[in-house]
């Protein structure tokens, strides 16, 4: 019998928690993530553990090889190249995050933006020459297709269709805010939101998605490190002129041919997956053709069964 057959012998309480550890350490693995002890405490499930219960947890994991400890961060893989890709992630991500703000005030400055904020791995804290950064975007009513049709336009005339800088790929509008896919994924993308525009309406949208709480109940909101909604001459006049039927018809006409165009360039989806990744309503429009939240969710519980069956333990 294996010495990680301990972690069963550990009283109820400890148990749990060393096997609510692993899991995040799990998830993250997937993308070669280490973690700190603040970040594990921010994504375990057990709402009333201190750091001090944590680190003791971990300590108990380390002593058993179960995980392993480099430089400040846990990991799964003995592998101290992990620890150094990801400062390297770190310290890129810091210098891209002025680009972030950047373009999070370009897009604000678009008509019938009403919140914007930065997801992906940028949000998590990491960046290299295979990421982009993301937008999560929210809109003003009614308006959602006319908003993201003027965004992927200026993408394709003035960015030469790269999306680099400029990943706009998820939009809701402000009277839509709570997202269906209430799983490990979507959850993990919500609670590393960055907020740049509008935090108000940000934190509306987490009010609004309490269910998050049911994976991530000691997570909290980003701080407030945002600008307020932005407004300008240019925005307000535009909005003024398609604040009208005519705006109600290019907004149905954008969505229906967008849709259009999505199921002819994606015929491999079947329902459920086209609407998972692709969903198309007039208060949402969401483009991930690479189905990552399915792959992502698959990839990680495989990877939590063969860590199990590994390690013979229990992953409660």
């Amino acid at each position: 019998m294996p010495a990680t057959s301990n972690i069963l012998e550990s009283p109820p309480a400890a148990a749990i928690l060393s096997s609510s550890a692993l899991k995040v350490l799990l998830y993250y693995d997937l993308f070669n993530y280490p973690l700190t002890v603040p970040e594990i405490l921010n994504h375990i499930r057990q709402h009333d553990c201190s750091e001090p219960e944590l680190v003791k947890c971990l300590s108990t994991l380390c002593e058993q090889q179960v995980i392993y400890y480099h430089e400040g961060f846990y990991l799964l893989k003995n592998d101290q190249q992990l620890v150094h890709r990801r400062k390297k992630g770190n310290e890129m991500a810091t210098q891209m995050l002025k680009k972030a703000a950047e373009r999070s005030a370009l897009i604000a400055g678009f008509p019938y933006v009403r919140s914007v904020c930065v997801s992906g791995s940028l949000s998590k804290n990491y960046f290299d020459e295979t990421t982009d950064i993301d937008f999560f975007i929210i809109t003003a009513p009614k308006r959602l297709w006319l908003c993201r049709s003027l965004l992927i336009l200026y993408k394709k005339i003035f960015l030469l269709n790269s999306k680099k800088y400029f990943c706009v790929n998820y939009f809701i509008d402000a009277d839509n805010l709570e997202i269906p896919d209430k799983n490990l994924f979507t959850a993990t993308e919500i609670i590393t939101l960055l907020p740049f525009q509008n935090y108000q309406l940000y934190r509306q949208f987490i009010n609004v998605n309490e269910w998050v709480k049911d994976f991530y109940p000691n997570a909290l909101p980003a701080n407030k490190n945002s600008s307020p909604e932005k407004s300008g001459r240019f925005k307000a006049a535009f909005e003024k002129i398609f604040n009208t039927s005519l705006g109600e018809w290019l907004d149905r006409s954008f969505y229906r041919t967008t849709v259009r165009y999505w199921k002819k360039k994606f015929p491999g989806f079947d329902e459920e997956e086209f609407e998972v990744n692709m969903r198309s309503r007039k208060d949402v429009s969401k483009h991930h053709p690479q189905g990552f939240q399915f792959r992502v969710l698959k990839m990680y519980e495989e990877n939590c069964n063969a860590f199990a069956a590994k390690h013979e333990i229990l992953l409660q």
